[in-house]
């Protein structure tokens, strides 16, 4: 059986996570997935971001359980956001690879510049 793989693509917005997931050829998901309608448009609401972010998780953790390797692009600002995937990982015995994402084109959530700021004063290596 093949070794399954768990890919955390991490980066600001706008950093080519979401264009590098796409040609993966792994299940790709994010969290603002959850926030795309049945007409196929974003509607962000940052009162429902925990829960995107559990919903991420949880299909993380259904494709792993039924053998499919996944990528997750996600900002991942801060060391312990990726815990949660960590220990998925480490429960599907699926290797882990982070990779940090540095491109600088423009934010296809339409991310507000203050926002990307405040993400990059806060980021943690």
């Amino acid at each position: 059986m093949e070794k399954l793989e768990l890919r955390l693509l991490r980066g600001l917005p706008g950093s080519g996570k979401s264009t590098l997931a796409q040609t993966l050829g792994l299940v790709h998901l994010e969290a603002d997935q959850f926030f795309v309608n049945e007409e196929d448009l974003y509607c962000f609401d940052g009162t429902l971001l925990s829960s995107a972010h559990q919903w991420c998780q949880s299909q993380c953790e259904f494709n792993l359980y039924h053998g499919k390797s996944v990528v997750v692009a996600n900002t991942f600002v801060k060391q312990w956001e990726m815990d949660a995937y960590r220990k998925i990982a480490k429960k599907y015995n699926a290797e882990l690879h982070i990779e940090v994402c540095k491109g600088q084109f423009k934010s296809i959530h339409n991310v507000p510049e203050s926002v990307i700021k405040r993400m990059r004063k806060e980021w943690e290596q």
